[in-house]
């Protein structure tokens, strides 16, 4: 793991009991040939002690905010210019609290909020504190911003005899991340070549909403995070980005162009209006595939013992993209439970896509997690008659942005180095 030589790397240990797994952290960054240098708060030093970080990384552990010896009692900014990544593990509900809110009341939060170095917070907490609504808040207000990774909670059980998600990530784990955070810090340098600069990449993202009546709809757990990741990758990449989504909670990217709709018909008809122009149509949003036939102007009551509603197809949005005449190289998502591989290859060639990027959706993948895992399959040779060879790729599981850059550097890799078209 090359990516972490000689990098200079922040390990922020706040006060969980996960605490000493962050010792193994330490000597696996060193073993990669990092630059450790410990911060702990003063709750942290009451689970494992200063020394045993200070040997592990051959420097003095730093935990005192103003410090007379470090930069004329500057030591926080020096520190913050220093790095190249922050970690934080293990990440208390307090910590993350007070670095979504601003409070820099220690030299760990400081650093998180003076520093422009990437972040990564492995959480570590009590199942029902992670569970609980201003965690959660939290959790997803640094998640969307572009520079902060999130790895985990693990699931299983917890030193305080309660079992749930809320255990820190593994130390192998947090350094495969810390590498992935490193590298989509370079992909998202203004000083790299932009591997899709000039283009027009179109994207649905998020679910779509079905009214069956006034107050009740059909949809899905689609939270939008791939869609809205996918289309920040691509304007890193320096590509013009349209972005037509269903309602979700987080926020667009500032220089995507924004269209809001409500359900699949709203989407199908903006999407066709734009996809003749576009260079690339990525289409990660979930849209359902049936809608009442009507939709009732009064609430239902509840009358009877048993319901029916007729449903009518959706118009299938991906399919009419990849039938235009000269259209735009055209990508499709396959979210499955079972038989991933063969449904996803399935859909590329019944659709006649250039690609298909397929997940399993389920216990700790796909909707509503930050991270996951894709398999892409495409056709090397004509993408209309699919008579090439099948070829496939994996990703593996990391974060929703990490994978997003990859996605984006493939694509832009596979079908952008001759013609935008197909």
């Amino acid at each position: 793991m090359s990516d972490l030589n000689n990098k200079k790397i922040i390990v922020g240990v706040s006060g969980g009991i996960a605490a000493y797994k962050s010792a193994e952290l330490v000597r696996l960054l060193i073993k990669q040939g990092a630059q450790v240098q410990v911060v702990m708060t003063l709750s942290a030093q009451e689970f494992v002690t200063p020394l045993t970080f200070q040997a592990l990384s051959g420097r003095m552990v730093r935990s005192d905010l103003f410090d007379v010896a470090a930069e004329a009692g500057m030591g926080h900014i020096e520190l913050a210019h220093w790095a190249d990544l922050i970690i934080i593990a293990p990440a208390t509900a307090n910590t993350i609290a007070k670095i979504v809110h601003g409070v820099a009341d220690n030299l760990l939060t400081t650093l998180c909020i003076a520093s422009q170095s990437p972040l990564l917070i492995a959480p570590a907490m009590n199942q029902q504190m992670w569970a609980h609504q201003a965690t959660q808040e939290n959790i997803s207000r640094l998640a969307a911003l572009s520079s902060t990774f999130i790895c985990g909670p693990a699931a299983g059980e917890q030193a305080c005899g309660d079992t749930g998600l809320g255990r820190m990530e593994e130390p192998q784990t947090l350094l495969e991340h810390a590498a992935n955070a490193l590298l989509l810090s370079h992909s998202c340098s203004p000083e790299r070549a932009e591997l899709l600069k000039g283009k027009r990449v179109l994207i649905t993202a998020g679910p779509t909403i079905e009214d069956i009546d006034p107050v009740r709809y059909i949809s899905n757990r689609s939270s939008g995070k791939m869609g809205y990741a996918i289309a920040q990758a691509a304007i890193n990449e320096g590509a013009q980005v349209q972005l037509v989504s269903g309602p979700v909670s987080i926020k667009s990217p500032q220089n995507a162009q924004l269209y809001k709709v409500r359900s699949a018909q709203q989407m199908h008809e903006i999407v066709l209006s734009l996809a003749a122009s576009a260079d690339i149509f990525i289409a990660t949003a979930a849209v359902a595939d049936y809608r009442p036939i009507t939709k009732k102007t009064e609430k239902i009551k509840k009358e009877t013992q048993n319901l029916t509603l007729e449903l009518i197809k959706n118009p299938d949005i991906l399919s009419d993209v990849a039938a235009l005449a000269n259209g735009p190289v055209t990508i499709g998502f396959a979210a499955e439970t079972n038989d991933l591989e063969h449904y996803a290859i399935d859909k590329l060639k019944r659709k006649k896509l250039n690609m298909i990027a397929a997940n399993q959706v389920g216990d700790t993948k796909g909707f509503e997690k930050e991270n996951n895992e894709l398999n892409l399959f495409w056709y090397k040779g004509s993408s209309e008659t699919q008579d090439g060879v099948l070829l496939a790729k994996k990703l593996p599981f990391a974060s929703k942005k990490y994978l997003a850059q990859q996605l984006i550097e493939h694509i832009a890799k596979t079908f952008c180095t001759q013609s935008s078209k197909k």
